[in-house]
């Protein structure tokens, strides 16, 4: 049997009444809730009741996500479910080093609130937003954002698609010359223009953060969204350049891949990382934690 990995997703999956059923069915969901709300009031409430509008705004998707993905997560591992490796999307690398173990619970919601501040101020700044471009190439896509001077690619999540960060009033001019090469734009539920140039004072602001926290050796291999290779002694440099930086999502599953994973779950609200990992590698498993526990049951 070949090794398992938990990935934590992103923004942009997120939903109202998340993380409700699993706080009411499972004690060790329910104490991270509560860990979360000691530190920041009311952010179970705001995962299980809050509207679509207001988990859209970063300062509150961030440590929301946080707690129901930590929350999925110990439910998994009281459970006997074990990973051998973990990584993150974008803020979900927060939860994945917080769950191996770099810090604690109440560390890591701490940092994971004060990265949606940041990441939120300086969304603010300017009218910026992201589009998941499909059907291009990783060189045809960063062909086209050449053309502009505030366009970047972003993330580049699998083959066929990349994700796109700038300015909303280039957008459409952007969107237009996608469709003439072949391909599509797609409007992300994000508010900013995250791993970019936009984000560069919200990364050395979280690095001030970061440099205060002494992080501890993980359980488990961890595997960075900035190198897509496994954390060395420089987590604070990691964590904090990858909110300006692309994320190489299909390079860090195919590294896991190389190391012997052969099933990933995916541990958050949604299914966009499996989906992603289907369309990089046809050999693996890859199921969300929703779909693992009721084939548990």
């Amino acid at each position: 049997m070949g090794k398992i990995a938990f990935v934590f997703s992103g923004q942009g999956d997120q939903y109202p009444g998340m993380g409700k059923e699993l706080a009411e069915k499972y004690p060790a969901a329910a104490q991270v809730f509560a860990v979360c709300d000691g530190i920041r009031p009311g952010t179970s409430e705001q995962c299980f009741f809050g509207t679509e509008e207001e988990l859209k705004e970063t300062a509150n998707t961030q440590p929301c996500l946080f707690a129901m993905e930590l929350a999925a997560a110990e439910v998994l591992e009281e459970k006997g479910v074990k990973p051998d490796a973990v990584a993150g999307f974008s803020l979900g690398e927060v939860t994945a080093v917080t769950f191996a173990g770099l810090v604690d619970k109440k560390t890591g919601f701490s940092l994971v609130c004060r990265r949606g501040e940041l990441m939120q101020r300086e969304a603010e700044k300017f009218d910026t937003s992201m589009a998941a471009v499909v059907k291009l190439s990783d060189s045809q896509v960063e062909k086209i954002c050449s053309k502009y001077e505030q366009i970047y690619p972003v993330n580049f999540n699998c083959p066929g698609q990349v994700t796109v960060s700038g300015l909303s009033e280039k957008m459409p001019e952007f969107f237009a010359e996608v469709k003439t090469a072949g391909g599509r734009a797609i409007p992300l539920k994000v508010k900013g223009a995250f791993h970019s140039p936009f984000m560069n004072a919200a990364s050395a602001d979280f690095k001030t953060e970061l440099d205060k926290v002494a992080f501890s050796t993980p359980a488990v291999p961890v595997y960075s969204d900035m190198t897509a290779e496994v954390y060395g002694d420089n987590p604070a440099e990691l964590l904090s350049g990858q909110i300006c930086s692309p994320v190489r999502w299909e390079n860090v599953i195919r590294g896991m891949i190389e190391s012997g994973v052969d099933t990933f779950i995916e541990i958050g609200p949604g299914a966009t990382l499996t989906n992603m990992i289907k369309k990089i590698s046809g050999e693996v498993k890859a199921i969300t934690v929703t779909d693992y526990l009721k084939e548990a049951e």
